[in-house]
């Protein structure tokens, strides 16, 4: 953890992501296994901490975006197996075959370009089927048929698994996930005519392993909803799965000052008192990723309700209080205080977004302090 010197801080529960996987654990069948997916430095939680945690409850493998992630978690000493989901250079081959570290594919000539490679052990391959997300993989059985040609006769690649990626499984109407799962199971059956050695087949994301445990196949990729992330309101709004929020973010008021009627805040004077207020300042902005459009949000103080005022400066925001309060008074912007609660969810509906992309916002600057680090704790 970096040292602290300003005081503000985020929290990160790891009992919640033990929690999260268990629960994703008692759902799906005794045979298939969970993948936490810890990508983007663990969704902005800590990709190491949020790895080992998950492993601790019961997660087989990890999932990065990035070879350079995948190295981050082997440097760090964790050994699981470790899938890397986007496109990795040829180049970088060896790289991951001298790290037990899995790759993605979709190309023949990707599958050559590796074969000039000086490779000591054979790379570890999955292969991406695009039935429908429009973004990567193949698409037609001639694709997979050449795919597979490329493969034969080549010692320095090992087919280990094949996947696709679901677009709409956090939506109610399952119309387009049963496209795709009928879209797999066709190039499914053409792979199963050609290729005799076992592999293993992941499709479920967090949405589709919460909703649909019993079509999941050897493991699940679980992702937002390792940090007791809901993938959309439907899900959350429905009793498929009990997920606990394992982020928060707090900071501390560092001035607080009684203003008169009609006194300007911040830049632009956009917020003008409207009678005798008490205004308090905390050293967070939109140099930390907190964005300028959370003008207006509420943070707690004190249990109760606050409003940030006029607009977010780099490194500091202004809040109207409700009473005087002292100096090193601790503000939740995100999480629980004394029996109040702001999600995620509330942060990314003002914003306009998904709940995804809040944690990822913010900022390195603000360090991340990690609670029950221990299965006991």
């Amino acid at each position: 953890m970096k040292q602290m010197f300003r005081e503000t801080w985020a929290e990160v529960d790891l009992s919640a992501i033990r929690h999260n996987i268990k629960q994703i654990k008692n759902k799906l069948q005794k045979d298939t296994e969970v993948t936490a997916v810890v990508k983007a430095d663990g969704y902005g939680h800590g990709a190491v901490q949020v790895a080992k945690a998950a492993l601790q409850a019961g997660a087989t493998r990890l999932a990065v975006a990035l070879l350079e992630e995948a190295m981050t978690l082997r440097e760090a000493g964790i050994t699981a197996p470790v899938i890397v989901l986007s496109a990795v250079s040829p180049s970088c081959a060896k790289v991951a075959a001298d790290n037990d570290i899995e790759l993605t594919f979709y190309h023949a000539e990707w599958v050559e370009a590796v074969a000039l490679e000086e490779l000591s052990s054979p790379l570890k391959l999955h292969m991406k089927w695009d039935t429908g997300m429009g973004r990567a993989g193949i698409r037609t059985k001639k694709e997979l048929k050449a795919l597979l040609r490329s493969l034969l006769n080549k010692k320095c690649v090992k087919l280990v698994g094949i996947y696709t990626h679901f677009a709409t499984a956090d939506e109610e109407d399952i119309t387009y996930f049963n496209k795709q799962s009928e879209r797999f199971k066709a190039l499914l059956d053409s792979f199963k005519e050609d290729w005799t050695d076992q592999v293993s087949i992941h499709v479920g994301n967090s949405a589709a392993a919460i909703r649909h445990p019993d079509e999941m196949l050897d493991f699940v990729r679980f992702g937002v909803s390792t940090y007791g992330l809901y993938p959309s309101s439907y899900i959350k709004g429905n009793d498929f799965i009990d997920l606990k929020q394992a982020f928060s973010l707090h900071s501390k008021l560092i001035h607080v000052k009684e203003v008169e009627k009609g006194e300007a805040i911040g830049y632009g004077s956009t917020y003008i008192a409207s009678k005798r207020e008490w205004i308090g300042t905390i050293p967070l902005g939109y140099g930390d990723g907190w964005s300028r459009q959370l003008q207006g949000i509420d943070v707690l103080v004190g249990g109760e309700k606050s409003p940030i005022i006029g607009r977010i400066c780099m490194d500091q925001l202004m809040i109207r209080l409700t009473k005087p309060h002292k100096i090193g008074t601790k503000v939740t912007l995100i999480g629980e205080q004394e029996g109040s609660f702001i999600d995620m969810d509330e942060i990314a509906e003002y914003l306009g977004t998904i709940n995804y992309e809040i944690p990822c916002m913010l900022k390195e600057r603000i360090p991340r302090i990690y609670l029950n680090e221990h299965e006991n704790d």
